[in-house]
């Protein structure tokens, strides 16, 4: 399992932690702030498309999971309430993509959190999410997601 450089898990930690479906595509969570995440995927044979370039949709995950990160960095238990992506330029098997997300503003449950996916110095896609908080919910224990390994 890949953890994040903090030697104390926290939410964000313990939640990439319990996520299968983006440590299972090889990503990686490097640095993780209030309101902020960093994470790195390299992009396989297994997610180029008919036209070998990667496929959208990793691209999409990988800017997701920077920003469920990074919205979740905070304690309470939050979701996606929608999210937009731009791509910019394609990505090609072998190159090793990063995924900055960053706070924009919080307000009330809500929040906006920019995500900027890179290859080097390039811009891949620009994201831009809409976060909730979810009333009344548990966060992830890391105990429980040690239990489902």
């Amino acid at each position: 399992m890949t953890q994040a450089r903090d030697t104390a898990p926290g939410p964000a930690q313990e939640m990439f932690a319990a996520d299968e479906a983006s440590r299972s595509l090889g990503m990686e969570l490097l640095e993780v702030g209030t309101g902020s995440a960093v994470l790195r995927m390299t992009v396989t044979r297994a997610m180029v498309n008919g036209h070998r370039i990667a496929h959208g949709g990793y691209v999409f995950l990988l800017a997701d999971t920077a920003f469920a990160c990074a919205c979740n960095s905070h304690g309470p238990v939050t979701v996606a309430a929608g999210a937009d992506v731009d791509f910019v330029a394609p990505a090609y098997e072998g190159d090793v993509l990063v995924a900055t997300a960053t706070e924009r503003t919080r307000f009330g449950r809500s929040g906006l959190y920019d995500v900027s996916v890179l290859r080097g110095d390039e811009v891949i896609a620009e994201f831009r999410g809409r976060s909730r908080t979810v009333r009344g919910a548990q966060q992830v224990r890391s105990t429980q997601s040690k239990e489902s390994r």
